[in-house]
């Protein structure tokens, strides 16, 4: 299934069936009506069965099966998601993670949006309340931007807006408390700021890529060999060659080779279904291709890849 949730706190679950596939370019079909104040800022995919852990800005995480949010059809806005969590009116949701009983997963980590990272035992979320518990202590001002899945042995990419990246072993964060604040992952240039994390398996052998898209709609491969490992706390290196045209960066996942399709929605709720061998891989410092076409005024809000 694949859930959304609006800036205004809607959510929803659709079926993936619901988008056909179309030509990379194109301007999309509506995927949920939205106002000009409600945009669609999560785009997850998930199994009915897998529980899904919501993170906030307050530091805190909630759990809820996937089934228990209502299916909608394409263009309903969904339903509040305080009817689900037990969250203030000012909480907001930063990050979603699915999590199957399948899963081969030892640790939950965790960056924020000023280059901090953290590494928790999954153990330490095994019983969480209806009323949620505390995950990160965020230092003033900072947000959680992505919550990944690891197995104690994996590599960490994290993708700043300005174009930067890093590449780092996980065993260089140590393991630490849920109320702890975490430890610098990327040094940052001033204005800038991580917009993905992702974790690369190491049982994972075949060429993966890092795929990067922009704002204004333009998008890349780039295979992972293109990024040495460093020592965490770096500046990195270029990952894409960010211009006016391209606009900042909004999405980064690491893709394993077995993906067919690409879905991207906006934060108008337009959503286009691409194949995704028809996206370019490229070098690192270049623009990419466009991948989407967007009207005035809207922005790519996320992306998934099944």
């Amino acid at each position: 299934t694949m859930i959304t949730i609006t800036s205004g706190g809607y959510i929803k679950r659709i079926n993936p069936q619901t988008y056909k596939i179309q030509k990379r370019g194109g301007k999309g079909i509506l995927g949920m009506k939205t106002t000009q104040e409600d945009l669609v800022e999560h785009f997850i995919e998930a199994k009915t069965h897998d529980s899904l852990l919501f993170f906030t800005d307050s530091g805190k995480v909630f759990r809820i099966p996937a089934y228990e949010i209502p299916e909608g059809t394409r263009i309903a806005r969904g339903r509040g998601i305080f009817n689900f969590l037990e969250i203030s009116a000012q909480e907001k949701v930063l990050s979603v993670i699915p999590l199957s009983k399948d899963d081969d997963v030892k640790y939950l980590i965790m960056g924020t949006e000023q280059g901090v990272v953290k590494r928790t035992s999954l153990d330490e979320f095994k019983n969480i309340r209806r009323s949620g518990l505390i995950a990160i202590n965020l230092r003033k001002g900072d947000l959680l931007k992505n919550v990944c899945k690891t197995t104690g042995e994996d590599d960490v990419i994290m993708v700043t807006s300005q174009g930067q990246s890093i590449r780092f072993k996980e065993k260089d964060v140590r393991s630490m408390g849920r109320a702890a604040s975490g430890i610098r992952g990327i040094r940052l240039k001033k204005g800038d700021r991580v917009i993905g994390m992702d974790v690369l398996k190491s049982v994972n052998k075949k060429e993966e890529t890092l795929l990067v898209i922009t704002e204004n709609g333009f998008g890349k491969k780039t295979l992972l060999k293109e990024y040495r490992i460093q020592q965490r706390g770096g500046s990195g290196v270029k990952t894409l060659n960010v211009t006016d045209k391209t606009g900042k960066l909004v999405v980064s996942k690491i893709l394993l080779g077995t993906e067919e399709d690409l879905t991207v929605i906006s934060r108008k709720g337009n959503v286009i279904k691409s194949e995704i061998t028809h996206i370019s891989t490229l070098s690192r410092a270049t623009q990419g291709v466009r991948i989407m076409r967007l009207a005035a005024g809207d922005k790519v809000a996320s992306a998934i890849s099944s």
